[in-house]
């Protein structure tokens, strides 16, 4: 038996799609991007033409602050 505790592993970081990021929030388009416009929310990143995403960290990081001002 080993007495060496192993580091908690680092959260998946990734790029999430608006339709994710809608699931994790609750809210809808409208609202992420007026949050953003706001500063307010993460800002998305481009990933083509016409497709965005969000760090999958700095959501979570956001929605745990959300969660930590509510306490």
């Amino acid at each position: 038996m080993s007495d060496e505790r192993q580091a908690p592993t680092p959260p998946e970081r990734r790029i999430l799609r608006r339709a994710e990021v809608e699931r994790k929030t609750g809210f809808k388009r409208a609202h992420i991007y007026g949050l953003m416009k706001a500063g307010k929310f993460p800002k998305c990143l481009r990933l083509g033409l016409r497709a965005v995403g969000w760090d999958s960290l700095e959501v979570d990081e956001w929605i745990a602050q959300r969660l930590k001002e509510r306490t």
